[in-house]
């Protein structure tokens, strides 16, 4: 470079020396960025990650009709005390602890819980709406209901929900992020992802390796986040065992007077590898006394009674 400008100096002092009139060339003043700025300019800063607020924010807005929700038995917030509300206190609570490494023994993946039953129609897309409205008026937790029963969603039509893209849509589209497909709603705390377009290879979806990575990002990059998932009955499809997989608890509704004992045995095989499994009865009527009894998958468990209001529609006990 220097030997350039040496030779084309040389050359301009020949000219003037042969009597060439040679015009000063114009002068144009660059600043040339500082060292801190051009390494800021070729190495740009990456986005940086969005909170789970930033996220919810961003996502689309729904209104559910708590009133109606009332109505129908749901428990919702800001509704006076009643008999149902009391019943998923209590079931809520060796849950949050499990989630929360509160319990007996650290539980991988608590915050993943999973809502099933062994046949169609014991009420687990009923006791999952009512656990999620129930752990979103807890002070410290955000909550996610997921309607993972893919071959016969529910929630949207049980909360009068709009269709639109879900957790199959994530599944199949890379580029689809969680804030497109997230829905927030006007109770404090609770967000919902519907199940999303339907896909004749749903169970091959659960299984695969997004739907492993999906579930990862939803348990550990946000950890006051209980992440509730409704699927479909274990004797029915496949899609739950696949997705029992992933759990770190599964709560088993079992329609009380109902469901027979050999299908509720069946359904416990299927869902073995789960460290922490409980058994909810539903529709228990025995008198103004119910028994509450709460079972680990790790061997420990306890007991307790409550007095349960005779007026109640839904009488709720968990038990092994």
């Amino acid at each position: 470079m220097s030997s350039l400008i040496e030779k084309a100096a040389q050359r301009l002092e020949q000219l003037r020396q042969a009597g060439v009139d040679i015009a000063p060339p114009d002068v144009v003043e660059v600043n040339a960025p500082s060292a801190a700025a051009a390494a800021t300019v070729a190495a740009p800063t990456a986005p940086a990650q969005k909170t789970v607020g930033e996220v919810e924010r961003t996502s689309k807005a729904v209104r559910l009709d708590v009133d109606s929700l009332a109505i129908n038995g749901y428990v919702t917030p800001n509704a006076p005390r009643a008999a149902i509300a009391d019943q998923f206190r209590v079931i809520k609570r060796p849950l949050l602890a499990n989630a929360t490494g509160k319990g007996a023994a650290p539980v991988a993946n608590g915050n993943l819980i999973m809502v099933t039953s062994a046949m169609p129609g014991e009420g687990k897309s009923f006791t999952a709406v009512n656990l999620a409205m129930s752990i979103a008026m807890e002070l410290d937790y955000r909550v996610l209901l997921v309607d993972a029963d893919v071959s016969r969603p529910s929630l949207r039509k049980t909360l009068n929900l709009p269709a639109g893209p879900g957790l199959l849509d994530l599944l199949i589209d890379n580029k689809l992020k969680m804030a497109d497909v997230l829905l927030r709603t006007n109770v404090d705390k609770l967000s919902l992802l519907l199940s999303g377009t339907p896909h004749p290879r749903a169970t091959e979806l659960l299984a695969s390796d997004a739907m492993t990575a999906l579930i990862e990002e939803l348990g550990q990059r946000y950890p006051d986040r209980i992440i509730i998932f409704d699927s479909p009955p274990l004797l029915l499809t496949t899609e739950a065992r696949v997705l029992a997989s992933h759990m770190g608890q599964i709560l088993l509704v079992v329609h009380a007077e109902k469901t027979l004992r050999s299908q509720v045995l069946h359904a416990l095989t299927t869902i073995d590898a789960c460290p922490v499994k409980l058994l909810m009865l539903n529709q228990a009527r025995g008198g103004d006394q119910d028994a509450y009894g709460y079972g680990y998958g790790y061997g420990f468990g306890y007991g307790q009674s409550a007095s349960q209001a005779a007026e109640s529609n839904t009488n709720v006990s968990v038990a092994t």
